[in-house]
């Protein structure tokens, strides 16, 4: 059985290199991408007949590799101008919206932006009237404050 799966280790290492590709498009830094690439020289260095202990050294070798020179590379030219990535939520600041259920004196309303609808409260604690357009000025929890623009 050790025996199997030694000879198609290359399944194995061709397995992980997906998993670290899909795992490296939620995270988006470029880090996990980098075991991908070792992944990948492994793939092919059990492929081509190389014992276990090679796979493994090809794959740390080219794991250092790519976080040495690859992904550097691809931080300074896939996110320019990007100083202070900012994500999720907070991305919100500043962003304009459209009312779409009032959001009533000193209560709650809903807001949609970019197509998500976001539980809201006004920042002077006015009602707004649904289809207003509300620029984001804060946010606590998942609750964003707006202001009419």
């Amino acid at each position: 059985m050790i025996e199997y799966f030694l000879l198609n280790m290359w399944q194995l290492w061709a397995v992980v290199a997906v998993v670290c590709l899909i795992l490296e498009l939620m995270a988006g830094d470029f880090f996990i991408i980098c075991f991908s690439i070792g992944a990948v020289f492994a793939a092919v260095a059990s492929a081509v007949g190389l014992n276990i202990y090679w796979q493994l050294a090809l794959f740390a070798v080219f794991t250092l590799i790519s976080l040495f020179w690859v992904r550097p590379f691809a931080q300074r030219y896939l996110h320019k101008g990007e100083e202070n990535r900012v994500s999720n939520a907070d991305a919100l600041m500043g962003r304009q919206g459209r009312v779409v259920e009032a959001i009533q004196a000193g209560g709650y309303g809903r807001v949609q932006i970019d197509g998500d609808v976001w539980k809201a409260v006004s920042a002077d604690s006015q009602p707004i009237s649904e289809g207003a357009t509300v620029c984001v000025v804060g946010r606590e929890s998942t609750i964003i404050t707006v202001k009419i623009v």
